[in-house]
């Protein structure tokens, strides 16, 4: 049996960039026809340029905070798909409320090739702790498992013996579900005295999972690997045997952007995870996750040649109240661009004597008065409110993605 899903994972790098270049136009293409959205954010773009990710990057995000919005203005679903009621299969609630379709095609949301990574196979029975309820994690799983060829029983959440007693009669091959309620389940189990031989696989999704946790699995002979998706997008990332980052997946193209604005940031920086998906029901473009990730350099060792990032990382969406004013990271961008001088830069807010103060770190090359001064007057224009602009040297802020610290104290 095959050590991959299928050819595409150990495609060479001139393979993919020949393929993209034929698939990504054509994918543009199908967005402004088939969507009232894209019509009309890509009016002035000639698909037939696009044909790289870096060609993306001069197109708009448009960013997972504006679903709640666009959803609001033009229902049913913002204009963004290109597939309507009768078509779809299926649509959910997330929490916004944001309103996500699911189309009628086989294994819609890719997860079949994240569950193969983690050893799953057809005949396999696969215990699924995800909500069945409104929201589309189950679902997500629950169609990658099938299209393997597995069957899969609906847990759901919640009802911990009865799970417990389901898995002890039923013997399941593997779980899907957050390590955390995983965890739960077995601790559930030892409580009452049940033994769960035939667990040894577990894909795990929906929260950070922490190599303490997937040692503990391990020591009960579970192999635990995790899947990074959404329910915009389905599968984005995966982690295979190799366990160094996760593994992008074949149908998207992943971008790392500045917070606040759509530029491409250097390899090894970390920022937001902005995403195109390939799919032609729900056929997002520049998709803004507002989960902050980095590129990690080379191939993985397990053989699969795209591209890799580290992980979750927390979020993008770092917008502080302060002094009664909302700032945005956004605007904190807008300060940089006005100052080419500027590499990276971050505002931390601070509240001694409790009165809220602003101080922009700035990474810049000069450290002239002249040019704090002009960066201070930039953060009034922009923000309405007054900054202590301090200019550090290159390569001295830490490299984790935050555009603005809030680091009051209230005790």
């Amino acid at each position: 049996m095959s050590k991959y899903f299928d050819a595409l994972e150990t495609r060479s790098a001139d393979e993919r960039k020949s393929a993209l270049a034929t698939r990504l136009p054509q994918h543009i293409a199908h967005a402004k026809t088939n969507t009232a959205y894209f019509a009309e954010s890509l009016r002035n773009i000639e698909a037939a340029e696009i044909t790289s990710a870096a060609a993306l990057a001069g197109l708009p995000v448009v960013r997972k905070s504006d679903l709640i919005e666009l959803q609001k203005k033009q229902r049913p679903l913002g204009g963004l798909a290109a597939s309507q009621w009768g078509r779809l299969g299926r649509v959910f609630s997330s929490p916004g409320p944001i309103y996500e379709p699911e189309g009628r095609v086989a294994d819609y949301w890719r997860t079949a090739r994240a569950l193969y990574a983690a050893g799953f196979r057809a005949g396999d029975l696969v215990h699924n702790s995800f909500s069945y309820h409104m929201t589309p994690g189950a679902w997500i799983l629950e169609a990658g498992a099938q299209a393997l060829g597995c069957t899969v029983f609906p847990a759901g959440v919640g009802q911990t013996e009865q799970q417990v007693a389901a898995m002890a009669d039923l013997l399941p091959n593997g779980y899907v579900g957050t390590p955390s309620f995983l965890r739960i389940l077995l601790e559930k189990a030892d409580e009452l005295g049940i033994k769960l031989p035939s667990l040894t696989k577990a894909l795990v999704s929906g929260e950070a999972f922490l190599p303490p946790v997937r040692d503990a699995l391990l020591a009960r002979g579970i192999a635990g690997y995790q899947a990074y998706a959404t329910a915009e997008l389905g599968l984005i990332a995966y982690e295979t045997e190799a366990r160094e980052g996760l593994v992008i997946d074949e149908g998207v193209i992943v971008e790392i952007v500045r917070p606040g604005t759509g530029d491409p940031v250097a390899n090894g920086e970390v920022g937001e995870v902005v995403v195109t998906s390939f799919n032609t029901d729900y056929p997002l473009v520049r998709f803004g996750t507002g989960d902050l990730s980095a590129f990690l350099a080379g191939v993985s060792p397990c053989g699969r040649t795209n591209l890799r990032i580290k992980g979750w990382m927390g979020r993008a969406d770092q917008t502080t109240k302060i002094k009664g004013m909302f700032v945005h990271p956004e605007q904190v961008a807008a300060v940089i661009k006005r100052h080419p001088e500027i590499g990276r830069a971050r505002l931390v807010v601070t509240n001694p004597d409790s009165i809220d103060l602003m101080t922009l770190n700035c990474e810049a090359g000069a450290t002239g008065g002249d040019l704090a001064k002009a960066v201070a007057d930039s953060v009034r224009d922009v923000t309405k409110l007054r900054a202590e602009v301090r200019l550090v040297a290159v390569g001295s802020l830490p490299n984790d993605g935050k555009v603005i610290e809030d680091a009051r104290k209230y005790d």
